[in-house]
């Protein structure tokens, strides 16, 4: 592992957005928590505060759902035909594309990804997702069913269906892909003419609330989106059982899975759950080992290893697995871990704390219980969330490393 050292400067509008105190979006108006309460959310390259940020509980929850009802009910968003809900969220890819730099940069300086990284991936992909789901809100169509009922001869029926938006969605987003995953849930819900209730991740709220202002800006009615930041044993508890939300959906961990679930249950309401995973890649004898160890290595590195389908587990045909696990070790060697915002960082921070404390723990159980680490295995640095790109040999299923999802960069190797 090599280190970064050429950190760009902060664009004058991120620093003047992280500077002030940010509020919450509910039914079009940015809102402090009715408590007063603040959170912070940390640079994890350094450890330092970035911003603060209001912190929703179930009272700004609850009303932000009285928001969504209103406008989805009664007000202008409801007439909108699906020709105008398209063109404004058309406008809002058009706005985000605008402000593509200073998203990359709350990217990378609120989640830690590398700043090359989110200006050719996770901005561009989400103005992309954005046109795509504008083309489909003109597309949402229903079906005939001709049928035949011989007991009333000569009788003509005309049957048909007719898809008409759930409702009010709420939507729990993680910390990973933070504008990512806000494009990823709004974008379909808008399309549909859901309203939504949107609670990001505590750790990397910055990128939704910045895109809720280019939200009011494009032109969406009050109450369409609103966005609610704060802790998930709190804001989202609430808004997964709240009984008027209509739908909930979540991307996270299986164990937050299970509580969001068993919360919406409470009232039936519909659920779209997106959850952690133990992806294995596979590599034969037959394979072309120069397109497959930069595959395998890109599959468990890639975003700090902080994916739901990265390839934590390796498995390889006995006969090539010491020349595939050294080829990846190198490749990992290679890697040039830093901060996001350099410029020649590959591999940045994990997201928090907790985060790396979760890692080096998985880490310390799997080498206690025989698993060797080829290269990397300790944190990286004493400033920010660092972990070493690594690989594990000597590692057997029963292990809890090979069991559990770790979500960090670490894959286990073994032969088969």
């Amino acid at each position: 592992m090599s280190t970064a050292t050429v950190e760009i400067p902060i664009h004058q509008q991120v620093k003047a957005f992280v500077g002030a105190p940010r509020k919450m979006l509910i039914g079009g108006r940015w809102l402090e928590a009715a408590s007063g309460k603040t959170f912070p959310t940390y640079n994890p390259a350094t450890g330092e505060v970035l911003a603060q940020v209001a912190e929703g509980n179930s009272a700004e929850v609850d009303r932000a759902v009285t928001a969504a009802r209103k406008a989805f009910e009664g007000g202008p968003w409801h007439t909108l035909t699906a020709s105008e809900r398209g063109r404004l969220i058309w406008k809002l890819a058009d706005l985000v594309e605008s402000h593509l730099e200073e998203f990359a940069q709350l990217e990378s300086l609120d989640n830690g990804k590398p700043i090359g990284v989110a200006r050719v991936a996770d901005v561009p992909l989400a103005v992309d997702l954005f046109r795509y789901m504008a083309g489909w809100a003109t597309k949402i169509e229903g079906n005939t069913i001709p049928i035949s009922v011989p007991y009333t001869p000569g009788a003509r029926y005309h049957a048909y269906t007719l898809r008409e938006p759930v409702g009010v969605v709420g939507q729990i987003i993680p910390w990973n892909f933070p504008l990512l995953m806000a494009a990823w849930k709004l974008g379909p819900a808008l399309a549909a003419g859901c309203t939504i209730v949107l609670k990001p991740a505590e750790q990397t709220p910055l990128s939704a609330l910045r895109l809720g202002e280019l939200i009011c800006e494009a032109g969406f009615p009050d109450g369409v989106v609103n966005i609610v930041p704060g802790y998930g044993e709190t804001a989202g508890t609430a808004l997964a059982a709240h009984p008027d939300v209509d739908k909930v959906a979540f991307t996270g961990s299986t164990e937050v899975g299970k509580l969001i679930l068993g919360a919406a249950s409470r009232n039936l309401k519909k659920v779209s759950l997106e959850l952690g995973g133990k992806s294995p890649n596979i590599v034969c004898t037959d394979a072309d080992l120069e397109a497959s160890i930069p595959g395998v290595a890109s599959a468990i590195f890639f975003n700090q290893g902080q994916c739901c389908c990265a390839g934590s587990r390796l498995f390889v045909e006995e006969g090539i697995f010491d020349k595939v696990v050294a080829g990846v070790a190198e490749d990992a060697k290679k890697i040039k871990v830093g901060p996001g915002m350099d410029l020649v960082t590959q591999m940045g921070p994990l997201v928090s704390d907790e985060q790396q404390r979760r890692v080096l723990g998985y880490l310390e159980s799997g080498l206690s219980e025989g698993a060797k680490a080829v290269v990397g295995g300790h944190k990286l640095g004493d400033k920010g969330y660092f972990v070493e790109p690594t690989v594990l040999v000597d590692t057997t299923q029963k292990m809890k490393i090979m069991q559990e999802e770790i979500f960090g960069p670490v894959v286990c190797a073994v032969p088969f």
